[in-house]
């Protein structure tokens, strides 16, 4: 009797260390101090058999510290696909209990998250059936690790996403939207975010298992972190189509989405104001129904009020909603949206706000010399100017510069907003050329204006660019100095005073 307990005394000390041991390692890899040391012990082999231990605390610990090294960085990842885990946990998802299967789901996410091939090597080894099948556990948990893993393999590419719309995970993630706890309802629909993002057709997929009816009433969800992924999935749906957008809206996101705009979380701002410009781009129609819900001016209280990248999607949805029709950029400028467009030009660090800031200005100005004036009053044209010929500037940024003031100069028909422009210091040729043919069009029609250019110096001005130009400009100021008479043509030509001189001295030697 005393011999067989001290043999069992030796089994229940080897089962208490093989306890100890993964407990500890999974609490070490916690911290990213350790990662490093735990790799080079050779962890990977030692967890390895204790996948299969026949004490399910053992496995659950063993999984739990592989998803941990593996979450750490893609070469721990790589280790637990070379180190052939993987088929391992994808058999244990079939047969474990609830809390293995969370870490063996934990696990596969992890590998799966840090590129395409990891992630490819997931599906290769017969996971996404098993995570499938986890999606119908009853326990949320289970569903919650396992839509995560399916999400994060979606994510990556068109056909892992379309690998995943194979499996029929779809419609068990439009099932877990549905469920009461609010963590599945966000892992839920952020999965089917990533599946949409792709193409026309994976978010035709999505939408064909009814999606879209059971995520939209989310908008009004008091949860921030749902909201956002609410509002991501929304616009992943919706950019790619004329048809998607339309199913978008009419779910009735409209007018419920712009107070997303001003919750106080900044990630659920971002994502509605990106699911506004997904919608916006597509139709007048589409722009017209945002307005008329009040989206204009809710999208110019959007760009004022945030900044960086976030700036970005609001910006984009006015240039959006303001090139379609007149009308449209109409309801841009009485909602007071140049100046914050003009501030961001101004503002922005980054080149491809100041781009985006740039576009929308010259979508908005380019329809009428009402539209053009409203941005000439703002300030906006120096301002243009000024950032086409500064040599920061990125290429884009001095396209989307040169196209503005090209479409709102060919509108414009203030001469003293014309003026003012021509005599802007370092204006570049091809901009000069816009604003001379302008001046060309609108001088023989407007007297007042002929006096005002003659005394503000703008046709001196004009003058001196015909003679610097050679003949690239004689046909515009040909016109402009036919509107002048011949006496002052020549009294403001460079030269003109020195050929006075010449006369006079002529004169003092004749006598």
């Amino acid at each position: 009797m005393t011999s067989s307990r001290a043999v069992l005394q030796v089994f229940e000390k080897y089962q208490k260390d093989r306890v100890t041991f993964v407990q500890t390692v999974a609490e070490l890899a916690t911290r990213p101090q350790n990662i490093e040391v735990l790799q080079q012990a050779g962890v990977m082999s030692l967890l390895r058999p204790l996948l299969l231990d026949n004490v399910p605390s053992i496995q659950q610990s063993a999984a739990l510290a592989l998803g941990r090294l593996a979450n750490y960085n893609d070469e721990l990842a790589e280790a637990v696909v070379s180190n052939e885990i993987l088929p391992q946990l994808v058999y244990s998802l079939g047969e474990q209990n609830r809390f293995y299967k969370k870490a063996a789901a934990f696990v596969l996410r992890a590998v799966a998250k840090h590129s395409p091939p990891l992630a490819q090597a997931v599906v290769d080894s017969g996971a996404l059936d098993s995570l499938v099948a986890c999606l119908e556990e009853f326990d949320p948990g289970v569903k919650e690790s396992a839509a995560w893993a399916l999400g994060y393999i979606a994510g990556h590419n068109a056909e892992l996403a379309g690998t995943v719309v194979d499996s029929g995970a779809v419609a068990l993630l439009v099932l877990c939207v549905q469920e009461p706890e609010l963590s599945l309802k966000r892992i839920g629909a952020s999965a089917l975010s990533d599946i949409a993002k792709h193409t026309p057709e994976l978010a035709q997929a999505v939408v064909d298992a009814g999606a879209v009816a059971y995520i939209a009433p989310l908008i009004v969800n008091p949860d921030g972190k749902l909201k956002r992924q609410v509002c991501s999935c929304l616009g992943q749906i919706a950019k790619h189509s004329v048809d998607l957008a339309e199913v978008v809206v009419e779910a009735e996101i409209f007018p419920k989405i712009l107070t997303c705009l001003k919750d106080v979380d900044g990630y659920v701002r971002k994502h509605a104001a990106t699911c506004i410009r997904e919608v916006a781009k597509h139709t007048p129609e589409l722009a017209q129904l945002i307005v008329s819900n009040g989206g204009a001016g809710a999208l110019v209280d959007y760009v004022i009020e945030s900044e960086g990248n976030n700036r970005l999607p609001g910006i984009m949805a006015l240039g959006f909603i303001a090139a379609f029709s007149e009308t449209l950029a109409l309801s841009v400028i009485a909602s007071k949206g140049v100046v914050p467009l003009y501030t961001a030009l101004v503002e922005e660090p980054e080149d491809h706000i100041k781009s985006a800031a740039a576009w929308a200005l010259g979508q908005t100005g380019r329809h009428s010399p009402d539209h053009a004036k409203a941005m000439a009053d703002a300030g906006v044209l120096p301002k243009l100017v000024f950032t086409l010929v500064v040599s920061e500037s990125s290429d884009d940024l001095k396209t989307k510069c040169k196209r503005s003031l090209k479409f709102i100069v060919e509108k414009l028909t203030c001469m003293k907003s014309l003026d003012k422009l021509l005599q802007e210091r370092n204006l570049p040729e091809g901009i000069v050329k816009y604003v001379l043919q302008q001046i060309a069009k609108v001088l023989p029609n407007d007297a007042a204006g002929r006096h005002d250019f003659v005394t503000s110096g703008g046709f001196a001005k004009v003058q001196q660019l015909d003679q610097m130009s050679g003949n690239k400009l004689k046909e515009h100021v040909d016109i402009i100095n036919s509107c002048y008479p011949e006496e002052i043509v020549k009294y403001y030509s460079p030269g003109y005073s020195a050929s006075l001189l010449e006369k006079l001295d002529a004169m003092t030697v004749a006598a």
